[in-house]
């Protein structure tokens, strides 16, 4: 797919972010999450040793405290200038199970591109294909207490 000029200035605002939030080794890596009307979404990566949300998860956590439901295209971006960075299989798959047809700007930064999230994890596992009681649910059901 063909890079348009909302999704450099999706890039854009990442590395604005970025620059601006991510600096310390707690945050390292920004995301931005266009919606399909334009509103742009961001977040950063949350660092632990135990383990933590990447900045693609906390921008789609920020777009759904704004009630949205489907984001258009995504991108993450590094730290101290390290540009355009692909997700991880973990937020590829979260990515696919929520946004089926997301998409995601990968490559270098003198180079990028814009691919479906199935080309970033083809041959996927999808949650709905796999649920035993017959719903169709997209995403697993909350459980109690979240």
């Amino acid at each position: 797919m063909e890079m348009r000029d909302t999704d450099r200035a999706l890039v854009q605002a990442a590395t604005a972010v970025a620059k601006l939030r991510c600096r310390s080794e707690n945050h390292t890596v920004a995301a931005a999450a266009r919606t399909a009307d334009g509103r742009v979404f961001t977040g950063v990566n949350v660092y632990h040793f135990t383990g933590g949300p990447c900045a693609e998860v906390v921008a789609i956590g920020a777009a759904a405290t704004q009630g949205v439901t489907e984001l258009e295209t995504i991108v993450a971006v590094g730290d101290r200038g390290r540009g355009v960075i692909p997700p991880c299989g973990r937020c590829r798959q979260v990515l696919r199970d929520y946004f089926p047809s997301i998409r995601v700007i990968v490559g270098p930064a003198d180079a990028p591109r814009v691919v479906s999230i199935g080309d970033l994890l083809p041959e996927t596992y999808v949650w709905a294909d796999q649920r035993v009681d017959g719903t169709a649910d997209a995403v697993p059901a909350p459980r109690p207490g979240d």
